[in-house]
């Protein structure tokens, strides 16, 4: 009996080892491919090594106790390309904060899919295309500021049915149709979508099309 505990033990401890492993290499991978898409001049990204077992020893990069990736800080870090689907693997990530960069190309869709996500910061970049509906799944989410970009598009009305948002900031775009006035957007200053031209609002009961000026 004492020998078939040791094993079923040892077999427990390599089982977890090999799964932390399985694990942190695909979030180092996903990582490594946002690298691989960065133009980096300052070198902030020089400690990503992809060979390593997990991405939790890299500069900007906090893990949890499961060596699982919670943060990416790279804000105002001289950066310029863009954002990858991949980034949607880091299924524990709380805050995604990538503001004062020069960050081009859309949101990808796959953002969407960030369940533990609590901070979704990418002000400050040069952003274009579509806010993804797909945000409108990250049911943790408390900060999303995408201002000073040059988003286009409506802002999706899956966004009002995140109870948990507290700060919204979608200023200095070029977003179109109405300002959502349901669920959390209700407490969301009015300031913070200031400078969209082709933004109307807020809706009156459903009066003005959502799309309004869109076209």
């Amino acid at each position: 009996m004492a020998a078939q505990a040791w094993l079923w033990t040892s077999l427990t401890v390599a089982l977890t080892f090999i799964l932390t492993v399985v694990n942190g290499n695909s979030e180092g991978d996903a990582l490594f491919t946002l690298r691989k898409s960065l133009s980096d001049p300052d070198n902030v990204l020089q400690s990503w090594d992809p060979t390593l077992v997990n991405p939790c020893t890299w500069f900007h990069i906090t893990c949890n106790q499961d060596n699982r990736v919670t943060r990416l800080d790279l804000g105002n870090s001289n950066l310029s390309g863009h954002l990858v689907p991949e980034l949607g693997k880091l299924e524990h990530l709380q805050y995604l904060e990538l503001y004062k960069n020069n960050i081009q190309g859309t949101i990808p869709s796959e953002l969407g899919s960030l369940k533990s996500l609590i901070s979704l910061d990418l002000y400050n970049n040069n952003i274009s295309g579509t806010i993804p509906p797909s945000l409108g799944r990250l049911k943790s989410l408390v900060f999303l500021r995408l201002n000073d970009n040059r988003l286009t598009g409506s802002i999706p009305r899956e966004l009002s049915n995140i109870a948990s948002l507290k700060v919204v900031d979608v200023s200095n775009n070029d977003l179109c149709g109405t300002i959502p006035t349901s669920g959390p957007f209700e407490h969301i200053p009015l300031n913070n979508f200031e400078n969209n031209p082709r933004l109307e609002g807020p809706e009156l009961l459903g009066l003005a099309s959502y799309d309004t000026n869109c076209s």
